[in-house]
């Protein structure tokens, strides 16, 4: 699917596999567009609310957003609403949750067919590891699992039918994958924790991305100081500490206020962010984007509208969170802002892997403390790194560093086959 992480943590894997003379029979849910390059078979969630949620994306795809979508869903939603109901009281958990079945149904009829000597679930929704896990019982085929969120909030008891749900799921690959993967060194630490059981088949890989870009688009500095944020925006990631920052800035430097502008991209603002910028001194110098769509003019995917967008901006700005959960995961942008030698002025909480690998790289790091992104002392970080990075701007320019970024999909697949074989060795 353009645009989603996810997505693009497998999709870009494929040419390297294929490449290593690995052929990858590939199950996924019907919203994305079919692989013409592999064997592809997308398939329905057996349960109402997913083949609801799936049916959204098929439809505003064939359809678009006019009256026939709003109709067609109008008819969908009644028929299936009853089933629906029934389905929350017995199962309140993601609505993807059913797909697991059909994978393992597809998954049990293909291996009929041929043998196979891995299963590699990613996710993402949880159903794929599920599916995984009953594949491996019934074909005895090792499983490798790559899990991309963490699926138990860091020192919290999980307490909702769905917490408890992703907590047995975890508990599930923990004990019974040959190799599992998460993306960050806490992530995988917290998950040995709870479960010491996974000792060394437990292993940290971080995805990146290939370099995007044959020839890097020219960067060119237009008469404003242009601030891009690239990704989803939620209450616990939000616009805050960039709107404090530049409120302070408007009073000492009102100079850098007037000759900047701050463009969001990646879907509607969350509510802290539109409340804030509502009532805020530094709400005329945001633009909003939203969500870019593939352009059927020039053909450019939204993914790839956006890289060129990257390139065009003076600085990158990376809002990491202020949840628990960000001292275990990395936003999947960090490694797309990375290959566009663009100056990046990062917010991290409470991760210092992350911290590290972005100075690392020769950016600049504001940590937030315990209280969250929202305090003064971390506004005032921000808006110190801001007021230097516009210095020099204006007066030499920010020319691209010329760095290229070392976290690429083919170093993770390379590790990838590497566990593999450790698990298959047979192959």
């Amino acid at each position: 699917m353009d645009g989603r992480a996810a997505s693009h943590t497998i999709t870009d894997k494929l040419p390297h596999l294929r490449r290593a003379g690995i052929e990858v029979v590939v199950l996924s849910g019907v919203s994305g567009t079919h692989d013409p390059l592999v064997e592809h078979h997308q398939l329905w969630p057996m349960g109402p609310a997913g083949f609801r949620f799936e049916l959204r994306h098929v439809l505003r795809r064939r359809l678009g957003s006019g009256i026939r979508y709003r109709l067609a869903m109008l008819l969908a939603s009644i028929f299936l609403l009853p089933w629906m109901l029934i389905e929350k009281f017995l199962r309140p958990v993601e609505s993807s949750w059913s797909w697991w079945l059909s994978a393992y149904l597809k998954g049990r009829q293909l291996a009929r067919q041929k043998p196979f000597d891995l299963i590699y679930s990613t996710g993402g929704a949880f159903a794929a590891h599920l599916a995984a896990r009953s594949l491996k019982q019934a074909t005895g085929t090792p499983w490798l699992a790559e899990v991309h969120d963490p699926m138990v909030v860091p020192g919290e008891v999980p307490v909702t039918r769905r917490q408890k749900m992703q907590a047995e799921v975890e508990h599930l690959i923990c004990t019974h994958a040959d190799i599992a993967i998460w993306f960050t060194e806490q992530a995988l630490a917290s998950a040995r924790q709870r479960h010491p059981q996974l000792a060394e088949r437990g292993k940290m890989m971080l995805p990146g991305i290939d370099k995007p870009f044959a020839v890097l688009p020219p960067y060119q500095p237009g008469q404003k100081f242009v601030i891009g944020h690239f990704g989803s925006l939620s209450p616990t990631r939000h616009l805050g500490p960039i709107v404090a920052a530049l409120e302070l800035l408007s009073v000492r430097r009102p100079d850098l206020v007037e000759a900047t502008e701050l463009h969001v991209y990646g879907g509607p603002l969350d509510r802290i962010s539109s409340d804030l910028l509502v009532g805020s001194r530094v709400h005329q110098c945001t633009r909003q984007f939203g969500r870019i769509e593939a352009d059927p003019i020039t053909g450019l995917s939204g993914r790839e509208q956006i890289l060129h967008r990257m390139r065009s901006v003076d600085v990158l700005l990376l809002l990491h969170g202020e949840d628990v959960i960000c001292s275990e995961y990395f936003p999947s942008k960090l490694y797309e802002y990375l290959w566009m030698q663009r100056p990046i002025l990062a917010v991290v909480h409470r991760n210092p892997q992350m911290a590290a690998l972005i100075r690392g790289q020769g950016h600049a790091v504001v940590l937030s403390d315990e209280d969250g992104t929202g305090s003064s002392a971390v506004s005032s970080a921000l808006a110190a790194a801001l007021e230097q990075l516009f210095d020099r701007w204006r007066t030499k320019g920010l020319e691209d560093n010329g760095q290229s970024s070392p976290f690429t999909t083919e170093a993770a697949v390379a590790q990838l086959i590497a566990w593999s074989e450790q698990c298959s060795p047979a192959r």
